[in-house]
């Protein structure tokens, strides 16, 4: 089918919320096992923590640099070609993972993954693209929930996988990132019109210069640094997630794949279930913060939980968890015009990849520091303590906000 042909299909939820499905998939297969395969190349807990690092960093980094061109080149010559990279660049980079002879040869994969693709700011700019600003924020709820399940199915297959043969989900997942290529190709149809297009800036492909627009959109300045402090407690929890649950409870790629599947399940009723019915009755402000609440009190549980089931517990209680992102990302999108979607995603996408160079590097020191205490010792949580800080002051700041806001909008 040609592009021409593929562009008179009117672009619709279904169609992207396929395309997110498949993509989270084939990332959560390897989530499982990809500290397990640094540890084919490294001796030692100390020694496989710090490659985990170097893997996290290179594709953080390379992230960072390549969200904002990615989300302006969306603008310019519309999402579908810009999800057809990211797809190719998923499933060139699991395949060569799968047969890499040393760490750092995942280390470049990683660097020439990052670059490439950046399919989730893009998959939340076609949302953008297709709904309008009233209801954006339960969209964005639907595609969560398809991460969610994406989440949900991806790391426990993976973790079986891995029981196998640590290599074995990468290969699945370069073969699933394939197929996603050729659903983008043949039936994914384009979202953003010609005339909504915008010409190609180079000085705003700059990841600093697109993090200081991103602080300039319609007065949201704070809200910046509130996603600041919530990408970097979640992501030192991706982060720290394996090795904490294996030097906690002795976890192997099974069980991280059955709890991984639990916060699946989680998210998906959270955004998929429960947030349509919530949005009825509270505003996004006022989710965003219960959200945030629910979120520091998980993470506070995750570090003190003694036993492997209690992370169950905690993952189950944080129903409205899944609910801030996506009235967040709706509270962004309806400030930002409809022709920098791109840039503005694009823009949250690599204050993400900046914080998700930051986390491994606090996470996994304060895994360091702690790694060689008894398996039970209480100080070993310390990365989800420091998480749960994060994620109150960054509640704290956002309920700030919200008020001076209400105060600002009452009359004189």
């Amino acid at each position: 089918m040609t592009d021409t042909s593929s562009s008179k299909r009117a672009a619709g939820m279904g169609f992207i919320m396929v395309t997110v499905l498949i993509d989270m998939i084939s990332i959560g297969l390897i989530v499982p096992v990809l500290p397990h395969i640094v540890g084919l190349f490294t001796q030692g807990n100390d020694a496989q923590t710090l490659g985990f690092l170097m893997l996290t960093l290179a594709f953080g980094v390379a992230n960072f640099f390549g969200s904002p061109v990615l989300g302006a080149l969306s603008d310019r010559f519309g999402r579908r070609p810009v999800l057809l990279i990211g797809f190719a660049g998923l499933a060139l980079s699991f395949f060569v993972t799968a047969s890499a002879p040393a760490l750092w040869v995942l280390v470049v994969v990683r660097l020439f993954s990052g670059a490439m693709q950046s399919n989730i700011a893009i998959a939340n700019a076609y949302v953008a693209d297709i709904t309008a600003p009233q209801d954006r924020a339960k969209r964005f709820g639907q595609l969560g929930a398809m991460f969610g399940l994406g989440f949900m199915l991806g790391p426990v297959i993976g973790g079986l996988l891995g029981d196998v043969d640590v290599r074995l989900p990468f290969y699945v997942a370069g073969c699933l990132a394939v197929v996603n290529w050729l659903y983008g190709f043949f039936v994914l149809p384009e979202s953003l019109p010609v005339e909504r297009r915008r010409p190609l800036e180079l000085r705003k492909l700059n990841p600093v210069a697109a993090l200081q627009g991103l602080n300039r959109v319609n007065d949201i300045g704070p809200l910046v640094l509130v996603l600041a402090l919530s990408a970097l407690a979640q992501f030192m929890l991706h982060t720290s997630w394996v090795l904490y649950t294996k030097f906690k409870f002795g976890w192997g790629p099974g069980q991280v794949g059955w709890s991984l599947l639990a916060v699946g399940v989680v998210s998906v009723i959270s955004q998929g279930v429960l947030l349509r019915p919530l949005l009825k009755r509270f505003s996004a402000q006022r989710l965003a913060i219960a959200g945030m609440g629910s979120g520091a009190l998980a993470y506070l549980g995750f570090g003190l939980a003694s036993e492997g089931w209690m992370m169950y517990v905690v993952i189950g209680a944080n129903l409205l968890g899944g609910v801030a992102a996506a009235a967040m990302q709706s509270i962004i999108s309806n400030a930002t015009d409809a022709t920098h979607q791109g840039q503005t995603m694009g823009a949250v996408s690599s204050l993400n990849s900046l914080m998700a160079v930051c986390a491994p590097i606090v996470a996994l020191e304060l895994l360091r520091w702690v790694s060689h205490r008894p398996a039970g010792d209480l100080l070993i949580g310390l990365p989800f303590f420091t998480c749960a800080a994060l994620q109150a002051l960054a509640m704290f700041i956002t309920l700030r906000f919200f008020r001076r806001q209400a105060a600002a909008a009452q009359p004189a």
